[in-house]
């Protein structure tokens, strides 16, 4: 009769090749999915692995091979839709390639926070480290330090160090913009991102574009800080100044809590007022009025990140993609004026 620790014991190796009637060296050779093992005995000791739910050790794997197959993912936005989404296509991507996923959210964007939490990753010796950290200032702290791993960075700045991947932020802004002003709409407000934020600025800069290409003028940004609570209070204010026919606001939650505002404030929109927001969060269809936005593929930009950071590590020809495309979403918030 088995003692209670024995039951208790993980599986090991030996306990699979007892099992599968192999020996413990034909069974690591399974694991590293070596070329000469007969499929035949392949099946045999999937099998017994699948009946003990047994776990290998990857740490002693990683001694063996000098690969852990883990990637980092160092994030500094935390319960974001956009973020959110790119980390579950990363770990689905992951997933996929036989990779597990360690993520790591920054508590502050601080040279040492930022310093601490890629020594954290290195000490997990994850192969390759996915940045989504779209504050400009976390760009250059990485750019000052020496990390030793391939890396890919979501939306980062143009100029930064490694390598890239965004969506196309300033086509999607002035899209927005521009269908605004085939609208007929003529003054234009914008209720932009924090400063430092990366999709904050390229949005902005589409909007601005947008105007000059149609020699519009321009208002002074109103600076926001994402939140649908920020978006209330901007439209009880904007509610008394009535200087303008729409507003395109950098994001969904902004765009939403701006039109809870206006409403309160006996503001109808879009028949007073038309509203655009940037991201297409699952909740801007449902909105009353449904919200006019911008889709971008966030899970796409994930996968695409696993593809390159995989073809770093192995040694393989990087992958090259331009910006994710953008594309505007019409619909009841935004009217002919």
């Amino acid at each position: 009769m088995s003692t209670a620790s024995e039951r208790a014991r993980l599986p090991s190796i030996r306990d699979v090749a007892r099992l599968a009637g192999v020996s413990h060296q034909t069974v690591s050779r399974v694991l590293n999915e070596h070329p000469s093992i007969r499929p035949e005995t392949k099946a045999k000791v999937l099998d017994a692995i699948a009946v003990l739910d047994y776990r290998p050790n990857l740490a002693a794997r990683a001694l063996v091979t000098s690969k852990s197959n883990m990637l980092g993912i160092l994030s500094a936005t935390i319960g974001e839709f956009g973020p959110t989404s790119s980390i579950a296509g990363i770990e689905d991507a992951a997933r996929e390639e036989g990779y597990s996923v360690s993520t790591l959210n920054l508590p502050a964007t601080s040279p040492e926070a930022i310093g601490n939490a890629v020594r954290q990753l290195s000490r997990e010796q994850v192969d390759g480290i996915v940045v989504l950290a779209p504050q400009v200032r976390v760009f250059h702290v990485l750019r000052g330090m020496s990390v030793d791993m391939p890396f890919v960075t979501l939306q980062t700045a143009s100029g930064s160090d490694g390598v890239s991947l965004s969506a196309d932020q300033v086509a999607g802004a002035r899209a927005a913009t521009e269908h605004l002003i085939s609208l007929g709409h003529s003054d234009i407000l914008h209720l932009a991102g924090p400063q430092d934020w990366i999709e904050a600025e390229s949005r902005m800069r589409g909007y601005l574009d947008g105007l000059r290409e149609a020699d519009l003028p321009t208002f002074p940004p109103i600076r926001g800080d994402w939140t649908a609570d920020f978006g209330y209070f901007a439209g009880k204010e904007l509610a008394l100044r009535r200087d303008f026919t729409a507003v395109f606001a950098a994001n969904d939650l902004m765009a939403i809590g701006l039109m809870h505002g206006f409403r309160d404030s006996g503001i109808r929109v879009p028949h007073d007022v038309s509203v655009i927001g940037f991201d297409d969060i699952p909740v801007a269809a449902h909105v009353a009025p449904s919200l006019s936005t911008v889709h971008q593929d966030f899970p796409e930009l994930g996968r695409r990140a696993v593809r390159i950071l995989l073809a770093q590590i192995r040694g393989e020809q990087v992958p090259e993609f331009g910006p994710l495309q953008t594309i505007l979403r019409a619909r009841e918030s935004a009217a002919s004026r």
